[in-house]
């Protein structure tokens, strides 16, 4: 890959250097915050926008759909262009639709403030394509293993804050606070982030995004609508046959073209693909706990067993769930270190397992709640820090971006498939009173053994990754192309002749790092 430089090098982070991680999982956990956000108001989101239930539920739909869109395409655009300009676009895109959504209760206009909010987690992979690009490599492993946490740790602090202002205060105000959040993230990143040197060659393939684009909206709508539409309805079996129509055609598209939006021949490679494929049932593991707990902590005592606590506690209790997933980011990087990011994988499915595992006889207490929430926090968290690690030590530097944007996009899906099927289990195992359906225990219980499962599919597929000695070579070749840099600008300093030029008749960066 040929690369270009920016004015100012990647070695350079000036003054500001120990403040991008912080700043930069700032931003992650913003961008978070709005898969969260309206959590405490969901059941009453048909009053506030006087509609249908079905018809609410496009105000949560819209952010998961266009958050799968921009994931992949921010990435690569990242790549090509600038990570931290499009970081600070994609935070700018969800301050407009933060205030769009504070300004209104019309459903149209709502929905599509929500929409544009949704563009955000296009943030996560480039973010960790910054972390790659800026900082030295004994501090990447905890750096990036924050930055991916993010995602978890957002969403589980976002909850009692939302539950909390939702409560004393109208609710748009949830909308100001993000609006907020998003501009102070944009100052921070303008004030502490430097721009990446890294570039990849060629230009944006915009019929490739477009029918990606079209081809996860197909697969994904049918996922979340599917309860409602009925899972053998016309419709949804239509759009998952169009989907798979479109997707097909968008391969064959990418593989013929020299800068496709998603390298298909590497994420074909058995690290990139395993890791996307673990990542899947990592997604659908983390939102099992998102769905079910909130729900067992505020069912009234008079269920029998659902535990009376108000929103603001369940939040509470919930909580250390994303506490525990940022305190194991320097937990990781010390395994990492020592067994790699493999192993880590694998010791974080398993806690996820044991979770779940001793979940299923913990459910008649609070305390027991809190429980739980740790230990699935410090399992998804191992699990969340090693992702990152294993797709950047298995694609080249200039394709972070869009490889981390497709490793997002499958936790999406992951959380997709979590939230229809748990839904659908809980709607089945539900007792009716008075019109109203209640979940009950055995759906709760069914709920924690589907999550089982996925994480036992997760630790196969896990098994099938390359160990640390297979990532070798890599990491030899990305060493030697250092050493060729650093040898052609003793050269230039000893005042030989002549320049040395990349592909495109540039001097090669200066101060970077070439991994």
């Amino acid at each position: 890959m040929t690369h270009t430089t920016t004015d100012r090098p990647a070695g350079d982070t000036g003054r500001t250097g120990g403040a991008i991680v912080p700043v930069l999982a700032f931003a992650g956990i913003v961008v978070a915050v709005m898969q969260t956000l309206l959590v405490p108001v969901i059941k009453d989101l048909p009053q506030l926008l006087s509609t249908s239930p079905s018809n609410a539920t496009w105000v949560l739909t819209s952010t998961l759909l266009s958050g799968a869109v921009a994931t992949p395409i921010m990435g690569r655009l990242g790549d090509l262009y600038g990570k931290r300009r499009l970081l600070i676009t994609s935070l700018s895109v969800m301050v407009a639709g933060a205030l769009i959504s504070a300004l209104t209760s019309d459903l149209l206009t709502m929905i599509a403030g929500r929409t544009l909010q949704g563009f955000a987690m296009g943030a996560i992979p480039l973010g960790i394509g910054l972390m790659r690009d800026l900082l030295p490599r004994e501090k990447l492993p905890s750096a990036m293993a924050l930055m991916s946490s993010s995602i978890g740790v957002g969403g589980g602090l976002a909850l009692p804050v939302a539950a909390l202002i939702a409560q004393n205060s109208d609710w748009h105000a949830l909308f100001y606070g993000a609006a907020g959040l998003g501009a102070l993230a944009i100052v921070l990143t303008l004030l502490v982030v430097p721009e990446s040197p890294m570039r990849a060659e060629g230009t944006f393939d915009v019929l490739g995004a477009v029918g990606l684009s079209v081809g996860l909206v197909l697969f994904l709508l049918p996922i979340t609508k599917g309860s409602d539409w009925g899972w053998a309805s016309g419709t949804t079996l239509g759009l998952f046959a169009a989907s798979a129509v479109v997707l097909l055609l968008w391969g064959v598209l990418e593989l013929r073209l020299k800068a496709p939006l998603v390298d298909l021949r590497t994420t074909a490679r058995p690290a990139v693909l395993f890791t996307n494929l673990a990542s899947i049932m990592v997604g659908v593991s983390f939102f099992v706990v998102s769905l079910v707990l909130p729900q067992l902590l505020q069912l009234p005592t008079s269920t029998g067993y659902g535990l009376g606590q108000s929103m603001v506690t369940a939040g509470l209790i919930v909580a250390p769930l994303g506490l525990t997933m940022m305190f194991t980011a320097p937990v990781y990087a010390r395994l990492s270190a020592r067994y790699g990011p493999k192993v880590t994988l694998i010791i974080g499915m398993l806690i996820i397992a044991i979770g779940y595992g001793a979940g299923l006889g913990l459910m008649s207490a609070a305390w027991q709640s809190v429980v739980i929430a740790v230990v699935l926090g410090a399992g998804i968290g191992l699990a969340y820090s090693s992702l990152p690690a294993l797709i950047v030590g298995a694609v080249p530097a200039s394709e972070t971006g869009a490889a981390n944007g497709l490793n997002t996009l499958m936790r999406s899906i992951g959380t997709s498939v979590s939230s229809a099927v748990i839904g659908m289990v809980l709607a089945n195992t539900a007792n009716h009173v008075g019109g109203v359906a209640i979940p009950t225990m055995h759906g709760f219980r069914v709920s924690f053994l589907i999550a089982t499962g996925a994480v036992a599919v997760g630790l196969l597929l896990a098994l099938f990754l390359p160990g640390r000695r297979s990532a070798q070579p890599q990491l030899r070749a990305s060493s030697e192309e250092d050493a060729n840099l650093a040898r052609a600008e003793e050269a230039l300093a000893a005042g030989v002749s002549g320049r040395v030029l990349d592909a495109e008749g540039s001097s090669p960066r200066g101060g970077g790092r070439g991994d």
